[in-house]
């Protein structure tokens, strides 16, 4: 595991150790044992969710002052999302913590809530909800990016789609992109692909892949990084 999420395990949990008891429960108190659903974290829930996803968006504009809209909007939808959120929340112990706070119920019943992914993802979202109204945005928003951070480098790395970025850019410019496939190695069960990506009848890139789909994607990066030189 990287520094930085565990660094941010410090960070975060301890900021979530120091709540006030009263916010402490409200956050960690399920909709099934709540004497009213309002008692529960489902409020705090909704207002996290918005914590969360200004934090990393202010994150990604900062970071990346040369990514176009939909791209910072695809990275963040995948940084915030339930399993992302899920990761963190399990990596925070936070299904322990609701375990503890149950006072009464099946305890099968109840470990089976401290380990599901919903129910972790929702914890994230209720816990920062918890400190933003204890604490406020900005004293929080750097643990919070830290908790995230291996979430933000994934989506970053793992999750670009070259092929719309670069017909975004080109729309910009009124030009067009076609794709060709130069190359097919292999037997049928392992092939390799090379394909060409050309811009108004000149070739702007190639790039190679174990399917058509992925040697497109490499040739649109390589017509990327080039616009962008």
């Amino acid at each position: 595991m990287s520094s930085k999420p565990s660094r941010a395990r410090s960070d975060l949990a301890q900021l979530i150790d120091e709540l006030p008891k009263k916010r402490l429960r409200h956050a960690f108190t399920h909709a099934s044992w709540a004497g009213d659903r309002s008692e529960s974290y489902e409020r705090l829930e909704f207002l996290g969710d918005s914590v969360l996803g200004l934090a990393i968006a202010q994150e990604l504009y900062e970071r990346f002052p040369t990514y176009q809209e939909g791209r910072l909007a695809k990275i963040r939808a995948h940084v915030v999302s339930r399993q992302s959120c899920a990761v963190v929340g399990r990596r925070l112990e936070l299904g322990k913590r609701l375990a503890a706070e149950a006072e009464t119920g099946d305890a099968d019943e109840i470990a089976k809530l401290a380990s599901n992914r919903n129910v972790l993802a929702a914890l994230v979202e209720a816990s920062l909800g918890a400190l933003y109204l204890e604490h406020g945005f900005e004293p929080i928003r750097e643990a919070i990016v830290e908790a995230f951070a291996d979430r933000i480098d994934y989506a970053v790395e793992g999750h670009v789609d070259f092929k719309t970025e670069l017909q975004e850019e080109l729309a910009r410019r009124g030009q067009t992109v076609s794709y060709s496939v130069l190359e097919v190695e292999g037997p049928p069960h392992d092939r390799r692909f090379t394909c060409a990506a050309t811009i108004d009848g000149e070739e702007a890139g190639t790039g190679t892949g174990n399917s058509k789909k992925a040697a497109e994607q490499a040739a649109a990066r390589e017509a990327l990084a080039r616009f962008r030189a």
